[in-house]
């Protein structure tokens, strides 16, 4: 009985080795690349779920496809943001979803546009995706709200360093007059001292 459970043993072994060693193999190089010979909006009968602007139309592929798009959007830099905007041109809501994501990883000025988009549309959206754009719509509301925390701030600086600057020359003004004063004091101390 040991002998058979030693065997499976070392076969079970053998296999997980042969596994892993292959493992890293098998494993696709871009995980949300179209695979060669396909672009990257069609579907095969296997489910394959690589859409370059997603939509609402594949409930299967909704929430891979928009979860592609929001990945790539964040490590997209401005030539990819304008092209994909460019392709984003419409008024339908999943449109204008996918263009507030985009958005929602450009300039401050993006930002705002990204925010209205996606608080008009959010709720034109399939409810099994709504969750995801909510939490990407809080998470650009946090980073407005920083970033005009930190606006505030450097307001805030740049009067103290005003205020501070007008105190230095106020100081300045004051120990002038104070000099002054101290000549004339001096000066009736040595009139007094000559009478």
């Amino acid at each position: 009985m040991q002998g058979t459970d030693t065997i499976r043993y070392r076969s079970l072994l053998a296999c997980a080795t042969v596994l892993l060693l292959a493992g890293c193999e098998l494993l696709p190089e871009s995980p949300f690349a179209a695979p060669a010979g396909r672009t990257a909006g069609e579907r095969t009968s296997t489910g394959d779920c690589r859409a370059e602007i997603p939509d609402f139309a594949d409930k299967a592929c909704l929430l891979p496809d928009w979860a592609a798009f929001g990945l790539a959007s964040q490590r997209g830099d401005r030539t990819w943001r304008d092209a994909k905007l460019a392709q984003l041109e419409g008024r339908a809501s999943e449109r204008r979803l996918a263009r507030a994501v985009a958005l929602a990883w450009g300039s401050e000025r993006q930002w705002d546009q990204a925010s209205e988009l996606y608080k008009a549309d959010l709720s034109a959206a399939p409810a099994e995706l709504q969750p995801l754009l909510r939490y990407w719509l809080n998470e650009l509301e946090g980073r407005r709200a920083m970033s005009s925390r930190l606006v505030g701030i450097r307001g805030e600086l740049v009067s103290a360093e005003r205020r501070r600057a007008a105190l230095e020359e106020e100081n300045a003004a004051l120990a002038e007059k104070l000099e002054a004063l101290t000549a004339i004091e001096q000066s009736i101390n040595l009139r007094q001292q000559n009478d």
